[in-house]
């Protein structure tokens, strides 16, 4: 099979370092492009780790450039500056995977929690990039809007189940983190001192990541109560949810059923850990019931599946490339 050419614009933060190291052990994907604000520097500058492995010269972000080089890019940037870029190189041709928030939401509710939207058209063709759920479009899609961490580990465990919630009752998750979720950028909250044996909610019941679960499996944004905490880990993620059910069924059988041709979820009999998925771009979930009340247990690497490695499975879709190619399965154990 011939070489693809794709390209990371926005490659000096987590990641773009991760999408670095899977993209540079792909057997059809060549990394022809990367680019950041700046230029001027190497990958092996940005990421002492990537010495003597990948050190390509880090160009200043231009979407023309990157067209002429790439038939596809990944867009690792911050909200409002992904937009700007995705535009321009779709006009030129190019398919994108965009990993912010820009793409991901409806116009209303994108523009109530995050900015004024400046590419509406797009967003209106833009595909949300959970595969599990939108695999047939996302093939089909020139605009794949990658889903944020929290809410690609809450809709993966809450969604086999929507149908047997009890109306009017609330969909609660407690969710935990890793600190690399917050990004490279230092902040009084992600400081060493505070993070170190500590554990904290933050942004409880108005987090924007609520609206994003809420509107992926069709509910109001009043039914979901999320609740994100951050850990003195570098990197995973747990969802804890909670959903009032109605009438009896197998819950072991319809996550099962649910999920039977997904390469990359695991039905597991143990409450989920996060060791078990660092690294890689599993979902493990965990399901029990008690009397009327769901609990569903969710483990993700958050910088892979809730960020890069979903990104690389949505590339390969968009491709016409066996999904898993290239995609990490060996979690980071011990």
């Amino acid at each position: 099979m011939s070489a693809i050419n794709v390209g990371i614009i926005g490659v000096s933060g987590y990641t773009g370092l991760e999408l670095v190291k899977m993209i540079h052990t792909h057997p059809v994907f060549e990394l022809s492009y990367v680019a950041n604000s700046e230029g001027g520097t190497t990958l092996a500058t940005l990421h002492p780790s990537l010495a003597k492995v990948c050190d390509m010269q880090v160009h200043k972000a231009d979407p023309k450039e990157a067209s002429k080089l790439c038939e596809l890019v990944f867009l690792a940037l911050p909200h409002k500056t992904a937009m700007a870029v995705a535009k321009p190189l779709i006009e030129y041709g190019v398919k994108v995977v965009d990993l912010s928030a820009d793409y991901r939401l409806e116009l209303d509710t994108y523009e109530a929690y995050y900015t004024k939207h400046t590419d509406k058209e797009n967003l209106k063709n833009a595909v949300y990039g959970l595969p599990e759920l939108f695999k047939e479009a996302i093939k089909k899609a020139s605009l794949v809007a990658n889903p944020g961490c929290f809410p690609t580990s809450a809709i993966l465990g809450a969604y086999p189940f929507l149908k047997y919630r009890k109306a009017d009752t609330p969909l609660i998750v407690d969710a935990k983190t890793g600190v690399s979720g917050a990004g490279k950028k230092l902040s009084e909250t992600t400081h060493f001192v505070h993070v170190n044996d500590n554990l904290f909610a933050y942004n409880p019941l108005s987090h924007r990541h609520a609206p994003e679960i809420a509107e992926k499996l069709s509910l109001s944004k009043e039914e979901v109560h999320f609740v994100p905490h951050l850990c003195p880990i570098t990197r995973g993620m747990i969802s804890s949810i909670y959903m009032q059910v109605k009438e009896e069924f197998d819950e072991k059988k319809v996550l099962e059923e649910c999920y039977k041709d997904e390469p990359f979820i695991r039905i597991v009999k143990q409450p989920v850990d996060m060791k078990n998925v660092a690294g890689t771009n599993f979902c493990d979930i965990f399901v029990k019931r008690q009397g009327d009340l769901l609990f569903i247990s969710s483990a993700i690497d958050n910088l892979q599946r809730g960020a890069s490695s979903q990104a690389l499975v949505n590339a390969n879709l968009m491709m016409g490339l066996n999904e898993d190619l290239g995609v990490p399965r060996i979690a980071y154990v011990p």
